[in-house]
């Protein structure tokens, strides 16, 4: 079923403007609810009437752990917020720079992270607040995959196949426009929705996963593929190119049509992936053995969504689902388990510098299980340490660790807000005194829900 309820029209985004020094910010179980719908309660409304003007955007990151959701500065990584939130929680942007998506029991429940930009004519006003866990909570018997692109924000409940897609700078409305879609058996899945209203969207029941389906902005199919068995994860790269992940190569959806990229071996998984829009490159894992309980891959993949060509990288060490991300520059940065960020020229494949930041690990074998992660922004990286519960932060241009504190948790997921008006806003219409071009921060790197 598709369903799309006054969906409002796209606008340009506005400015996100830059600080000198650099910066950088970054799941789920299960109630007995129907399909995924909003509840919007009272402590939902945002505390503005508290804040505190300030001279320029304030990114900050979240950290999950057991029991609860720590927010820090991203310059100073001092702790702003401890929230309490029992239960194994992930962690997901939404894509307004101000909130984020925790995915607990009964749903995706949003997150205030307290800081934000209020555009005026040729410029913007900064804000700040006490980060809280609102009222806000998007129903869902199984929270999955959160995808932003372009200003739009999809949901997605393994438990039911529900979608829903809004505008991500209204998150926060109660008033909220959506689109909705069902697909026709649950199971762990992922939707995105394009600058032209089509629909990318995961087919497949609870025991196995098979293709995709295009809809356009009315639902109506304009292709499908059925080969890609055990999709999973996606991301988007230059030119809106789609590349999601399956058991043995990728798919890839440009232009409204599919195109199949095969593995050099027979099961060569790439399931989960990190996609910028500077670069038609993705860059996945890549794991070749389907017996195992846990495999360490020492390889990556490098898909040129333009070609179709796939590129393996050998490493010097393992990685985990927790370690792929990108530069802004387009940069494909694995966080090895040698404790150091491998820097590889998306163009070329080739590994042009390691970065040491933390000491060697070894990944869990428990999937929930904290383990160092990465997540990027503003030309730097933020990187989880749980076995010394610490954090760092890491100058990708220059390899500098330029800031590291302590924390007084073990911390598992890492997201955050900019703090800034984001590329693709659409809360401000071309129409508004406010509007005007920009090129702000998108981040495609949706390698958090990798689970096997």
């Amino acid at each position: 079923m598709n369903s799309i309820t006054r969906h409002r029209p796209r606008t340009r985004s506005l400015l996100s403007l830059g600080l000198a020094l650099p910066l950088v910010a970054l799941a789920g179980c299960a109630a007995d609810d129907p399909a995924s719908t909003t509840s919007d309660t009272p402590a939902a409304e945002e505390q503005s009437g508290h804040a505190t003007e300030a001279a320029t955007y304030t990114p900050r990151i979240a950290v999950t752990y057991d029991g609860g959701v720590q927010v820090l500065d991203a310059g100073s990584l001092e702790q702003v917020a401890d929230l309490e939130l029992e239960g194994f929680n992930r962690i997901n942007g939404v894509g307004d720079g101000r909130h984020l998506l925790v995915s607990t029991t009964g749903g995706f429940q949003l997150l205030d992270g307290g800081a934000w930009a209020e555009p005026h004519g040729d410029h913007s006003h900064y804000y700040t607040a006490d980060p809280q866990l609102t009222g806000t909570t998007f129903e869902a018997t199984t929270p999955g995959h959160v995808v932003v692109h372009d200003g739009r924000t999809a949901l997605f409940d393994d438990g039911t196949g529900h979608v829903e897609i809004f505008d991500s700078a209204a998150v926060a409305d109660p008033d909220r426009e959506t689109r909705e879609h069902t697909t026709p058996e649950a199971h762990h899945g992922v939707a995105v929705e394009l600058s032209d209203g089509t629909l990318v969207v995961s087919e497949g029941t609870e025991d196995a996963r098979t293709g995709i389906r295009v809809l356009d902005a009315d639902g109506e199919q304009v292709a499908a593929s059925d080969e890609c068995p055990g999709v999973h994860g996606e991301a988007v790269a230059a030119d809106e190119a789609v590349l999601i992940g399956c058991e043995d190569g990728v798919l890839v959806v440009s232009d409204g049509k599919i195109t199949k990229v095969d593995s050099p071996d027979d099961y060569g998984r790439v399931g989960n992936q990190a996609g910028s829009e500077e670069s038609p490159v993705v860059l996945g894992d890549y794991k070749t053995d389907p017996d195992a309980e846990l495999e360490r891959p020492t390889r990556v993949s490098l898909t040129d969504t333009t070609t179709g060509e796939m590129t393996l990288v050998d490493l010097p060490a393992s990685y985990t689902f927790r370690s792929l991300a990108r530069g802004d520059h387009g940069e494909a940065l694995v966080l090895g388990t040698d404790g150091k960020i491998h820097v590889i020229d998306p163009k070329t494949g080739e590994l042009e510098t390691s970065i040491p930041v933390i000491d060697a690990w070894e990944e869990p074998v428990e999937w929930q299980s904290p383990r160092p992660a990465i997540f990027v922004l503003d030309g730097s990286a933020y990187v989880t340490d749980p076995a010394n519960r610490a954090i760092h932060a890491v100058d990708i241009e220059s390899g500098e660790v330029w800031n590291s504190a302590e924390l007084d948790v073990e911390p598992n997921e890492i997201n955050g807000i900019s703090g800034n008006v984001e590329d693709g806003s659409t809360e401000y219409g071309e129409g508004d005194e406010h509007a005007h071009d920009a090129g702000g921060h998108d981040e495609h790197a949706h390698d958090e829900h990798g689970h096997e």
